[in-house]
């Protein structure tokens, strides 16, 4: 699918449930979700919300151009020094999942018509 010339168009929104479906499966540095759970389930609904400043931020970026690597940086950065986890093991391959699902996702923008 191609996608309009963005300086002919209006911005594209981001599909914020499937941002989610994205962040939740392949993220989730706290680890928040029980095993078999989603992120729309009626007892996580209140913070469903959690991750989608870091997810926004970079799917924005991925938009722009920015490169792969440079959003990776900042999930990892996010994960380790802002939510304070430090570094952990499994950080890096996380973040690449969520930049490759994100990439990949030809549905996750709304293009106005």
């Amino acid at each position: 699918m191609s996608r309009p010339d963005p300086t002919l168009t209006p911005a594209p929104k981001v599909k914020l449930s499937r941002l989610r479906d994205i962040g939740w499966s392949k993220w989730d540095p706290i680890g928040l979700l029980g095993a078999d759970q989603k992120w729309e389930d009626k007892d996580c609904i209140p913070f469903a919300d959690e991750y989608d400043r870091y997810l926004l931020q970079a799917a924005s970026q991925l938009r722009r151009g920015i490169s792969d690597q440079i959003v990776v940086s900042y999930l990892v950065d996010i994960e380790a020094n802002y939510m304070r986890l430090g570094a952990s093991r499994g950080a890096l391959n996380r973040a690449q999942a969520v930049v490759e699902a994100i990439q990949a996702d030809e549905e996750l923008w709304t293009y106005p018509d």
